[in-house]
């Protein structure tokens, strides 16, 4: 085995990292399988490791710490899955997943120029070392891909984690925690550095709490159902019989013909029909909703005593409860009806983004009886634009849609709404088109099926559900098994990263976020809150007069 400077007793010089506990095998290689193999660990050598300045190499051998293996001139890197006691020989047995390789330099003994992939693997006997804070600079320093730093790498005190910004949009991502573990500023966080390195960026982001407006107030667009102005006639027949049609069973059936034809009829009505030629039920051409109400009761005049008039009543009894009720007025006002869709889609999707790259559509104002219906529009809209607009210089649009199970949920939950369609169709096709998609969500076990194994990288935070944590473990890669077991033990605000947008798998703590630049979803502190007194009878009023304005 060819010996290190340090280690033949010549000048160290290249810093503290290549001490004596960097140059001294903490062990050796007993089992070869595959990406996974088994280690011995010396357990008195860990010891002394675990007293050394450099962080990476006292963490040496614990699970989820990286350990080198020397193969030829190359360099093995694995994380450490699991540890056991081997009573027998007095050392400690441990599972390994490989992750990558790099070249040793000769004069010096350094990891450089790490990849991905076991090219060679090393034989049962190989010793094993500690990876120091130098090599796991080498490995997660950018390869020259455009990325954004998010935070530091765990356990060192200065390496920078990154993101590779390309490879996370490009091929999906989701970000996943429990209630509380600082999931939104994350994504927040993780937001604003894509808009810093891209201020001409195209990025929506579905909000259903409102929490995001004021992290977002200086470089976005906040649109809610004050400003929204989201012309009904742009739904497809799908949405329209989703938020006119109120029946179930055979007679939902009867209902949507009777309204695909008088629809249809509405839409033929425009002037900007008679310049198309054939137009269908889903066409997004403006319409009046007084013609599409005149034509239900022409259709129910024109009947005969025996056919039944209800199905008729039923859809022009909700058309005029729509018009009539304010909360409504965001989308179905009469105001709406001229042909706003060129103007609507470049508000929605930042075409151009005037220096505020992403817009948040905040939900939370919508009646909930149409939030998936508006959700779902919004979502198939970014990928028909995609489809429509294969001919231009594509301009990719990222879609993040936080508290996603609600919108794609899995088939024990789901409401048969197209939202959960069009999701799972962008999750499944997007990438050719161009649409990046971010699920940002507490309960991954409840998203549909297959959705999160399409997200090409998947930021984990603090899962305390054994289910969710179930399903993250089926959607990471193999070389990442031993950063899921530390899932259920993560910080607040820190997280296991795999996949796509990073070089390894990697543990990492976010960096803190301005005041001005976090979401609104700190918690009330009830002690502070219940120790104050004073104004309650006005805020009961104006609450009260806010609820029965509905604005």
């Amino acid at each position: 085995m060819e010996t290190t400077p340090a280690a033949r007793g010549e000048p160290d010089d290249i810093g503290e990292d290549m001490g004596e506990n960097a140059t001294r095998a903490i062990g050796e290689v007993l089992e070869i399988a595959g990406s996974g193999s088994q280690v011995a660990i010396d357990r008195r050598r860990l010891g002394e490791c675990a007293d050394d300045a450099d962080p990476a190499i006292a963490m040496a051998g614990q699970v989820g710490s990286q350990i080198k293996v020397r193969v030829g001139n190359s360099w093995l890197l694995a994380s450490i899955r699991n540890q056991r006691q081997d009573r027998d020989a007095g050392s400690i047995l441990a599972n390994i997943d490989f992750l990558g390789e790099g070249l040793e330099e000769k004069l010096t003994g350094k990891l450089h120029g790490f990849r991905r992939g076991v090219t060679r693997y090393p034989i049962p006997g190989a010793p094993v070392y500690p990876a120091t804070t130098q090599d796991l600079r080498q490995v997660y320093a950018s390869d020259g891909r455009s990325s954004v730093g998010i935070g530091k790498v765990y356990p060192t005190r200065d390496i920078r984690a990154g993101l590779y910004v390309d490879a996370m949009l490009g091929k999906h991502f989701a970000l996943l925690g429990s209630t509380g573990t600082g999931k939104s500023t994350g994504a927040a966080l993780i937001l604003h550095r894509i808009c810093e390195v891209a201020p001409e960026g195209h990025i929506v982001m579905i909000d259903p709490h409102g929490e995001y407006s004021a992290a977002f107030q200086n470089i976005g667009v906040i649109l809610d159902v004050s400003n929204l102005q989201m012309p009904y006639w742009i739904m497809n027949f799908e949405e329209h019989c989703e938020v006119l049609l109120t029946s179930n069973g055979s007679e939902r059936q009867i209902d949507a013909d009777i309204l695909a034809k008088c629809l249809l009829k509405a839409r033929q009505k425009s002037r900007l029909a008679e310049n198309m030629g054939k137009i269908t039920v889903d066409s997004p051409i403006p319409y009046l909703l007084s013609d599409l109400s005149n034509e239900i009761q022409d259709a129910m005049g024109r009947l005969d005593k025996s056919t039944n008039s209800a199905p008729y009543m039923r859809i022009k009894n909700k058309l005029d409860e729509l018009k009539a009720d304010p909360r409504y007025q965001f989308m179905f006002s009469g105001m709406l009806v001229a042909d706003t869709m060129a103007d609507f889609i470049s508000k929605i999707f930042r075409m151009p983004s005037n220096g505020k790259p992403i817009s948040i559509i905040d939900v939370s104002g919508v009646p909930s009886d149409i939030t998936a219906t508006v959700v779902a529009v919004l979502s198939r809209l970014v990928f028909d634009f995609a489809i429509w607009g294969r001919e231009e210089r594509t301009n990719p649009i990222l879609l993040v849609c936080e508290e996603a199970h609600r919108y794609v949920p899995s088939e024990k939950h789901a409401d048969g709404n197209s939202v959960g369609k069009i999701l799972s169709r962008i999750a499944k096709e997007g990438r050719k088109y161009g649409i990046g998609l971010g699920l940002v969500t507490q309960r991954p076990s409840d998203l549909a099926e297959g959705v999160l194994s399409q997200c090409g990288t998947i930021i984990s935070m603090r899962l305390n559900n054994d289910r969710d944590q179930e399903f993250v473990r089926a959607a990471m890669p193999e070389g990442a098994r031993g950063f899921l077991d530390a899932i259920p033990a993560l910080r607040n605000r820190e997280c296991i990263i795999c996949g796509e947008g990073v070089a390894i798998p990697v543990r990492a703590s976010f960096d803190n976020l301005e005041e001005s630049k976090r979401p609104a979803s700190e918690d009330p502190s009830f002690i502070e809150l219940w120790n104050e007194t004073g104004g309650e009878e006005e805020i009961v009023e104006r609450t009260v007069r806010r609820w029965r304005s509905q604005g």
